[in-house]
Order: structure tokens, then C-alpha cells, then sequence
């Protein structure tokens, strides 16, 4: 009866389920990006289209996109609360297509230029909304795992990314470089339109903007049945016991602090007393996440295996797609037991071994070991980068995302993520542009400048992060609320405890 069960849960997926999946597929398009722009860059098709490019150059039309990203991202939080979450995502697909077909159909670097800065708006108005999205529709049990579909799709597309370009790499004139552009534009008006055509609107933006008459029809379209938000067993027993409503707890009143007329201005209130906590908590992990030098491995991957000794352009870029199943073979299992371990523990403990692998790669340049034509070191390096896309999709990529935006409140959650996900392309832009001219100038510098990095932001989540796994929004709005000892509180800190080893915390 169980097997029978879980085969009819599997073939007939909960509405918010295929929602969230829908919603996750913006990961796709970034991912696209992130995995084809490196290997395009490096195809000699595209040096005879655009000449042969600086080391600034270059780093300047790989990042280029993550300029506007950054600033289209800060006022996404905006757009998704004006128009909601499924058209704010819809609108950035139609700009992402839009920069990506001028991309495709490029003759000089400027017009390149032009759709990689249109690319990168339409990019920063949809990605964090997807999150938030999958956040607010999700009961609490499933919404690690669910809330992952972008993470998912992002490491997905960067293995569809790598061996498009593998394939294309051999096509003789400029089509090799201009149809991974193409396939960008084709998937994200496609995926677009079906946003706007089957997604409904968050009964949780709903409720914040007072059409409550709607909120029961958005709940009912994606399934969730009344008392499904509840945590567990236990507080349904609880809730039995002591009379309460037994309805989500997304649609009882809201407290003070979730009220959406504010007199702070949208922009500014993730910087009011009750927000600024969590607000700063998400922002610098968003933004520390690619200092961990991801960004440098995803983008430069063949620029990094050919420093180390695959010199050819195909073994190199198959390298690349190499690198990109193992980081979609990790995310797998990572979104399946994300609702099993504890967020924090998989930032602390994953941090640590991300900084192991970083300082080994630079010490074996700095000792002058690595060399192209022979040598074991070469092949360690080569082992080490696997290792570390390995160990960061199994733990930072997938629980960090989903962290900084399920700690925000209702009222600043879309800004707040918003704000994060401006701060981490601020800092990918950086990693982009810089890590080939630090590639050119110094082999180990940029290694020991992304261990130094993974090992900061470790010791700082271990002092400061909150385990929040297992728990609804409502009950993580109240570890940030100085004035409620609530039972989510005690709670986390039991499991914070349990995870360290250490006794009870005062």
C-alpha cells in the first residue's frame, strides 16, 4: 500500500510541486549562460569574428552580464511585490530573450556588448523572484527540497551549456558561437510565456496586498489542503489540544511586523530594526558564496584545465562538461536530503573543506609543482577543481540560496532577496572580470584569495547562522524577534546543539 502510495505521489505530483518546478526552470537560463559564455570565449570561431581578446577584455564580456544583473536585481524585489511573482518573472524572461538574440546576432563587440548588459537586466529581474516564489507557495517539509528546483536547473543547464558548445565547437564558421546564443533566446521566451500561462499568484502576496477574497482559490490551485504548512505531528497536537485554527499558517492574521503598509519606503525596509538582521545574514552569504572562486571554475573552466596541462580546445572544454556532471550528479542527492541535515551544518562543514581544497591547489602553484607537459601535481589540480565543484554543489549551492531567502519576513522577503542576489552578482562581476588577469599575473594568488574567503565566511556562520530546517516562514520570522522565546527558537537551538556537540545554549 506504501510502494503504491509513493508510485501514485510520483506519477501525480502535488499542484505546488509542477508549480515550483515551472518557477525553477529560470535556473536553466542562468545556468545556459554561466556554462556556454567560457567556452564560446575560447572558441577560436569567435576570435576570428571579434579578433584576439585582452585578459581584460575578456573578463570584461564574461561579466559584463552581471553588471545590470546586479542592479536589475535590486529592484526585482520591487517589480515582483507591484505586479507579483509569476509576471515579474515572465517580464525578466522577455528581457533575458531579448539580450540573448542580439548576442546571437553580434558583428561587433559592441552590439555583443549591448546584449550581454540587456541579458544580464533580464537575468536580475527573475532569478531571485523564482526562489521566493518556491519559498512562499511550499508547505515547511518539503521546502528544502522543493525550493532547490533552481539550484537543480542550474546545474543542469551548465552540463546542457558545456557539451552544446563541445558540439558546436567544431561547426567552422561563427554559427558555433552564435547558436548557444540562439538556444538562450528560444528557451527563455518559451519559458516566459508559460509563466505567465500556468503559474498563479502566491496566496502569500496575495494575502500582503489585501485580496483576500483570492487567497483561497490560489491555495486550492496549488493543492495545499488546510493544516499542510504545519511543521509537524507535533504542533498539529498542540494545536489540537489548546482549540486553535487548524488553517496555514499563511493565511492567519499577519503580525505588526508582516503588515505591508510601512511608512519606510519598499527600498528601505530591509534596513528597519526587525529586518536587519536577517537582511545583513542573507546578504553576506549570498555575496560570500562566490567568493568561494565557483564562479572562477564555471566561467574559466577551460582556461583553468588548460593551465594545468589539457591544452588541446577539446580535451579542455571536455574537461568543462566534465565538471559540469559531476556538479549535476552532486546537486541531485544534495536537493533530495536538504530537508535531512541541517542547513547550517552543510555551510560550516562544507566551507571548511572548500577552503582545504583551494589552499592545496595554490600551494602546489606557489611551490612552482604544476607544470603543463608532466608531473603528478598537474593531474592533482585537475582532481582538486572536480573536488571542489563537487563539494560546493553538495552543500553551499544548494542550502544557501534557499537560506537567505526563507529568513526574510513576508514584508521585506522579495526586497531583502532581491538585495542578496545584488550583492552575489556584485561579487560574481568581481570574479569574472578579475580571475583571468590574476590567472595571467599569478597562478596561486587567486586560489589562496578564495580559501582565505570560504574559511571567513565559515567562521562567521558558525557564530551568527540559525538552523532553520524543518521550520515554517513564520516560525523563522520569530529566531530574528528579540521579544518572542518561542517554541522555533528552542527548538533551533537544540538542533544547533545536537549538530555542534555542545551543551545547553543560554
Amino acid at each position: 500500500m506504501t510502494a503504491q502510495h509513493a508510485l501514485s505521489s510520483a506519477l501525480h505530483p502535488p499542484r505546488y510541486v509542477l508549480a515550483s518546478i515551472l518557477a525553477g526552470v529560470g535556473g536553466f537560463l542562468f545556468g545556459l549562460d554561466t556554462g556556454t559564455i567560457g567556452p564560446v570565449t575560447a572558441m577560436s570561431q569567435f576570435s576570428d569574428t571579434f579578433g584576439e581578446l585582452s585578459a581584460t577584455v575578456h573578463g570584461l564580456i564574461v561579466s559584463s552580464i552581471l553588471i545590470t544583473g546586479a542592479l536589475s536585481s535590486f529592484m526585482a524585489g520591487h517589480l515582483a511585490d507591484t505586479v507579483g511573482r509569476p509576471l515579474g518573472m515572465a517580464i525578466g524572461a522577455a528581457v533575458f530573450g531579448a539580450g540573448a538574440a542580439i548576442e546571437a546576432g553580434s558583428v561587433h563587440l559592441a552590439m555583443l556588448f549591448i546584449g550581454r548588459f540587456i541579458t544580464g537586466a533580464g537575468e536580475g529581474l527573475f532569478l531571485s523572484t523564482t526562489v521566493v516564489y518556491i519559498c512562499e507557495i511550499v508547505p515547511a517539509k518539503g521546502r528544502g527540497v522543493i525550493a532547490s528546483a533552481p539550484q537543480f536547473f542550474i546545474t543542469f543547464a551548465l552540463v546542457v551549456g558545456y557539451f552544446f558548445c563541445y558540439g558546436t565547437v567544431n561547426i567552422e564558421s561563427s554559427l558555433a558561437w552564435r547558436l548557444p546564443f540562439a538556444f538562450h533566446a528560444l528557451c527563455a521566451f518559451t519559458w516566459g510565456a508559460l509563466v505567465v500561462l500556468f503559474l498563479p499568484h502566491s496566496p502569500r502576496w496575495l494575502k500582503a496586498k489585501g485580496r483576500m477574497d483570492e487567497v483561497d482559490d490560489a491555495w486550492e490551485k496549488l493543492g495545499i489542503r488546510p493544516g499542510q504548512d504545519l511543521e509537524d505531528a507535533e504542533a498539529r497536537e498542540l494545536e489540537t489540544e489548546a482549540g486553535l485554527n487548524m488553517e496555514p499558517l499563511a493565511l492567519r492574521p499577519t503580525t505588526t511586523r508582516q503588515t505591508v503598509r510601512e511608512d519606510v519606503h519598499m527600498l528601505l525596509r530591509v534596513f528597519t530594526k526587525d529586518a536587519r538582521k536577517p537582511t545583513a545574514l542573507g546578504v553576506f552569504m549570498m555575496s560570500m558564496m562566490q567568493l568561494s572562486g565557483i564562479d572562477g571554475v564555471l566561467y574559466y573552466a577551460p582556461l583553468l584545465f588548460q593551465q594545468a596541462g589539457l591544452v588541446s580546445e577539446s580535451s579542455s572544454f571536455l574537461a568543462s562538461g566534465l565538471s559540469g556532471v559531476v556538479i549535476f550528479a552532486t546537486t541531485i542527492p544534495a536537493i533530495l536530503l536538504a530537508d535531512r541535515w541541517s542547513r547550517r551544518a552543510s555551510v560550516i562543514y562544507g566551507g571548511f573543506v572548500l577552503t582545504a581544497v583551494m589552499l592545496v591547489i595554490g600551494a602546489l602553484y606557489a611551490a612552482n609543482a604544476v607544470h603543463s607537459d608532466r608531473g603528478a601535481a598537474r593531474w592533482v589540480v585537475v582532481v582538486f577543481i572536480f573536488l571542489f565543484t563537487f563539494v560546493y554543489s553538495g552543500t553551499w549551492a544548494v542550502t544557501i540560496s534557499i537560506y537567505a531567502s526563507e529568513v526574510q519576513p513576508m514584508k521585506t522577503r522579495a526586497a531583502a532577496s532581491s538585495l542578496g542576489r545584488s550583492g552575489n552578482w556584485i561579487v560574481n562581476w568581481i570574479v569574472a572580470f578579475t580571475t583571468p588577469i590574476f590567472l595571467t599575473r599569478s597562478s596561486c594568488g587567486v586560489y589562496f584569495l578564495f580559501g582565505g574567503c570560504c574559511f571567513v565566511t565559515s567562521v562567521v556562520c558558525f557564530l551568527w547562522m540559525p538552523e532553520t530546517r524543518g521550520l515554517s516562514l513564520e516560525e523563522i520570522d520569530d529566531i530574528f524577534d528579540k521579544g518572542k522565546k518561542s517554541k522555533a527558537s528552542s527548538r533551533v537551538n537544540s538542533v544547533v546543539n545536537v549538530v555542534l556537540g555542545r551543551g545547553e545554549k543560554r
